[in-house]
Order: structure tokens, then sequence, then C-alpha cells
């Protein structure tokens, strides 16, 4: 493996990584369907992910969260749970997608770039679930839930195609969301 297909590989696993913060599911659904169409190679470790018992639980997993998202406090108290299970899936996926890279190398790099990505993003949807929760009463979490249900399938489809764009965008989703919450906490009178 060059340095290119080793910054491309490691891009997709940080993409897949930040996407898995969205929702814990969808990209491990995602993940496991490209690599069972054989358009995507993994670790030999994380072939189960390709296997129609994967494949299958992956899917049911998916809609059971997005059914449970899309109920206001339920939301809530799922990111309670979502957020070190995202950890963990965001260090998995990030090391399964690095192929050939060294484990002493892989392994670090997964745990920093892979895990950072995932508690990032889990951590700033979860933020935007709360002010949405104390803002509206829950009423516009459904709507949030569905942006981060069309992003958990978008960014990892986008990883796969182009690595460094995903990974750019989330950069831009978290600068955005960010930017966002600073500027309704200025204009919130404490």
């Amino acid at each position: 493996m060059n340095g290119a297909e080793a910054a491309l590989s490691v891009a997709l696993g940080i993409a897949l990584a930040a996407s898995v913060g969205l929702r814990v599911f969808a990209p491990l659904l995602v993940t496991g369907i490209a690599v069972k169409l054989g358009y995507l190679d993994v670790s030999p470790g994380f072939a189960w992910l390709a296997t129609v018992p994967a494949i299958t639980m992956l899917a049911v997993a998916t809609v059971a969260e997005v059914l449970a998202y899309s109920i206001p406090a339920v939301d809530n108290l799922l990111d309670a749970v979502a957020a070190p299970a995202a950890l963990v899936a965001g260090v998995a996926l990030s090391a399964a997608v690095m192929v050939d890279l060294p484990p002493p190398l892989k392994w670090p790099i997964a745990v920093i770039a892979g895990g950072g990505a995932a508690g990032i993003a889990q951590g700033i949807t979860s933020l935007l679930r709360a002010k949405s929760t104390v803002l509206t009463g829950g009423i516009a979490n459904p709507v949030l839930a569905t942006f981060e249900l069309i992003g958990a399938l978008f960014v990892p489809v986008l990883a796969l195609l182009a690595p460094l764009i995903a990974v750019a965008l989330m950069v831009l989703f978290c600068i955005v969301v960010l930017r966002l919450i600073a500027r309704r906490r200025k204009s919130t009178p404490v």
C-alpha cells in the first residue's frame, strides 16, 4: 500500500466513524452491504459484517434505532446509550477499513481518529437534540432525527465513493452546528 492509498483508507475510516456518531447501526449496515457486494474490502477479523445474519441484524437494529429516535424523550435517553456504542463502533469500523495498515499503526489511528470522530459527531448531535428539546419541547426532535438518519446513510455512501469529501463534509457539519449553538447561546439571556 502506498501513501495515497493509506491516506484514503484512513479518510474512509474517519468518515465512516463520524457517520456512526449520527446513527450507530445505519453506517455499519451500509458498510456490511458494500462488503457483501464486493465493493469494499475489510480486515479479515471484520468479514462477519458481510454475512447475511449480520446484515439482517444490522437492518433490524437500524429500523429500531430510527423508530426510537423518532419519539421525543426516548431520543434523549437513547443518546446516553448511543454515546459509548458510537465510540466502540467508530473505532471498530475505522479499523475494519484500514485493511493494509499494520496493526501497530491501524489501532492507534482507529482509536484516536475513528473514536474521536464518532464521539464528536455523537456529542454534537446529542447537544443539538438537547437544545431542540428545551427550545421546542421535543416537537422538532423527529425532524432532527430524520436529518441525522439521512446523514448516517449519505455519509457512508459518500465515504465509499469519495472519502476525503466525506471527511470534509463531516468537519463542515460540526463547525456549522457548533456555530449555530454558540450563536443561540449568545442571543439567549442567562
